[in-house]
């Protein structure tokens, strides 16, 4: 399908943050906006040549490694439209990005973000004039799902500092099954792996998330996930990650851990089966929708 302004042929790209640093939060986002747009060519670029690798699996078919965001021009064209997943840009980037790109969409998790003048935005906060106010995350999470996990933990696809491993007594004393993150290190997944009870290889994400009755994490996106498919998720707030997600968490009443504390987790645990959790509303596909009015398709 081809979007023309003039007599040059616009593509539309979607440039999502991943990495063994920053996890795939955003590219997981990022695949349940596009297959929920269908039939458009979006050709992905993301920050990350191993994950590109895994795609399909995603229902990605045209995505690019590109490894850092400077290089996006060096394939784009200006005029172009894209759509933008990442926290890496300052004001400068935005200037010159909403120059170069016919219709720039940005999606954010900042409480306290300011839209530029010139961008479209998509916001879990924000409401106003070319602001689209939603959480997305994938249509197939929301359901009813049997629930034979009792109890699996989740620390993210990323731990470069092994930070998981520094703290196993904090989790161990509570038989918690594992869900392995994408970018461990296979020794490192053997020598984490002996402190839980079962352990699921990252293949088997998806039914991980659908089928736990009381998930602990510290990505915010299986989190979101797992209380979409009627979970009970716990929120634990790495050291190393945004805080960004904090408010949405506590609007939406999932407990939250900040930082590495015993007794919290205890606490929380202890007092889960009571917990009264809000709904969290599908908004895959009013997210799509102003997507495809923003660009015109």
């Amino acid at each position: 399908m081809d979007y023309k302004i003039g007599d040059e042929r616009v593509r539309i790209f979607y440039y999502v943050h991943t990495g063994h640093r920053v996890g795939l939060d955003r590219f997981r986002r990022a695949a349940a906006i596009i297959n929920s747009l269908g039939d458009v060519d979006i050709t992905v670029l993301t920050s990350d040549f191993r994950i590109a690798h895994e795609a399909k699996d995603y229902g990605l078919t045209d995505i690019v490694g590109i490894d850092v965001i400077r290089n996006i021009p060096q394939i784009a064209q200006h005029g172009d439209k894209i759509i933008f997943d990442s926290d890496e840009h300052n004001s400068n980037i935005l200037d010159d990005m909403t120059k170069f790109f016919s219709t720039f969409i940005r999606i954010s998790d900042n409480p306290d973000e300011k839209k530029h003048p010139k961008e479209f935005l998509i916001s879990p906060y924000l409401e106003g004039e070319k602001i689209c106010k939603a959480t997305v995350v994938a249509d197939e999470y929301f359901g009813s799902f049997e629930k034979n996990i009792d109890r699996c933990f989740f620390f993210g696809d990323d731990d470069y500092e092994k930070d998981l491993e520094k703290n196993l007594d904090m989790f161990s004393p509570y038989e918690f099954d594992l869900g392995l993150g994408f970018y461990y290190f296979l020794d490192y997944e053997q020598s984490i792996s002996e402190a839980f009870v079962k352990t699921y290889e990252f293949e088997e994400y998806k039914s991980m998330i659908k089928s736990t009755k009381l998930f602990l994490s510290s990505s915010p996106q299986a989190v979101l996930e797992n209380i979409a498919s009627g979970g009970r998720a716990i929120y634990l707030q790495r050291a190393d990650y945004p805080r960004d997600h904090l408010k949405l968490f506590e609007l939406l009443d999932i407990p939250i851990i900040d930082g590495y504390k015993k007794a919290d987790l205890a606490t929380l645990l202890r007092e889960n089966s009571s917990h009264n959790y809000k709904l969290l509303q599908n908004d895959t596909q009013k997210t799509a929708i102003f997507i495809k009015e923003t660009l015109n398709l």
